[in-house]
């Protein structure tokens, strides 16, 4: 375990509990623990995950402000995504992962190429939730957990192997959070 890997671990879990929390505030701390993740994955070759940093930290960008004046001006609420909308996710998510994992596979010496690019596409349709406070999100990170933590594993960081596996927990929580949330902001 490096220092690197413990200070990138430690900005991603206060990230994601206060994402889970429904906290604006998980934006900024999540740029800073992706920036540390970026050099993090770069140096155990798993350079899906790099790319999805540099996204996570464009995203988070959009999604702060987002949050706060994405709808007409006022704070975004949590809702519902449109069921036929994201039909289409899981095919055209299995097609790009075969795709980025087969450009890393014939050009590069990443490790894991098809995994690690499941966790990059998968958290890139979780992200994109997210950023539009929509309850499946926690589906999503529940299968990118899933698959992230034995990756990670994998290549020795324990650490963050043990995280994303606390990370599934906190999906299913904050899956259970915003749930009320929704239905609370219904009854209104």
């Amino acid at each position: 375990m490096s220092p690197l890997e413990i200070a990138a671990n430690g900005m991603a879990t206060i990230s994601i509990l206060l994402a889970g929390r429904n906290s604006v505030h998980t934006w900024w701390t999540g740029i800073t623990g992706c920036f540390l993740f970026a050099v993090l994955f770069f140096q155990a070759s798993l350079y899906a995950d790099v790319v999805l940093q540099i996204f996570f930290v464009v995203t988070s960008v959009l999604g702060w402000w987002h949050w706060m004046k994405g709808a007409q001006g006022n704070a975004l609420r949590i809702s519902r995504a449109d069921f036929k909308k994201l039909a289409w996710t899981i095919p055209v998510g299995l097609l790009a992962t075969a795709g980025y994992g087969a450009l890393l596979h014939f050009f590069t010496d990443a490790y894991a190429p098809f995994v690690d690019s499941a966790v990059l596409v998968f958290s890139v349709v979780a992200q994109l939730l997210l950023m539009q406070r929509r309850l499946e999100t926690w589906a999503f990170w529940l299968v990118v957990n899933s698959i992230a933590v034995p990756l990670y594993a994998s290549r020795e960081l324990y650490l963050t192997s043990f995280l994303y596996a606390s990370y599934w927990i906190n999906a299913l929580v904050s899956w259970r959070w915003w749930q009320r949330s929704v239905a609370n902001t219904a009854s209104i």
